[in-house]
């Protein structure tokens, strides 16, 4: 069988060919040419393909910078399980006129007797406020002041928190219960010049 030969371009299908790969588009232009017949025919990039590439440069270009959960909600805060004794007192109704609460709440009333509880045990405590508090009232006087310290943080960090003050938390609770409850109009904690959330300013009710 004799092998047929490869027709050669004439000039002027070559001048022709010429020009028709000007008008090519390249699939791979750093593709090295591949020889095809008389001269060698380079391999281009499809359209498609520049397109795409065109489109993922522009993609990249609006991504922006962004850090991770700044998108996200906020939490709710968690469920207060043991609301502090400062919000408890606030949220006390108001039985005592309301500007001269006002007055005491700004310190603008002068306590006329104190008595200071830092120090001592609940055992100590509670006798101590109560003859003092009806001692007080006996002798007709309206505001007083209970100093109990803010108490040190003891945490063990179970699982159920732990109030800040023995002294603090329990104080308000003596007052409004037992035989004190008849004789305490308002508690309220004082103002800085008093002693700040270290303090209670106690007014009484008037004696019969």
């Amino acid at each position: 069988m004799t092998r047929r030969r490869t027709k050669s371009l004439s000039d002027e299908d070559r001048s022709l060919w010429d020009e028709v790969k000007k008008t090519a588009i390249p699939l791979r232009p750093n593709a090295k040419p591949v020889k095809h017949g008389m001269s060698a025919v380079p391999v281009h990039p499809a359209p498609k393909a520049i397109e795409r590439t065109e489109a993922t440069k522009s993609l990249h270009q609006h991504i922006k910078e962004f850090e991770l959960g700044s998108k996200a909600k906020p939490t709710k805060p968690r469920h207060n399980l043991m609301p502090s004794i400062s919000d408890e007192i606030r949220q006390a109704p108001l039985q005592m006129d309301r500007k001269k609460f006002g007055k005491m709440r700004r310190g603008k009333l002068a306590p006329e007797a104190r008595i200071d509880l830092h120090g001592m045990t609940m055992a100590q405590a509670h006798p101590a406020l109560t003859n003092f508090i009806i001692s007080s009232h006996a002798r007709g006087l309206r505001l007083v002041l209970v100093i109990t310290g803010k108490g040190k943080d003891r945490d063990d960090g179970g699982p159920i928190p732990t109030r800040i003050g023995v002294l603090k938390n329990q104080t308000p609770h003596w007052l409004r219960s037992g035989p004190l409850r008849l004789l305490v109009m308002q508690v309220n904690e004082a103002h800085l010049s008093h002693g700040g959330s270290g303090a209670y300013y106690v007014y009484l009710r008037r004696g019969g």
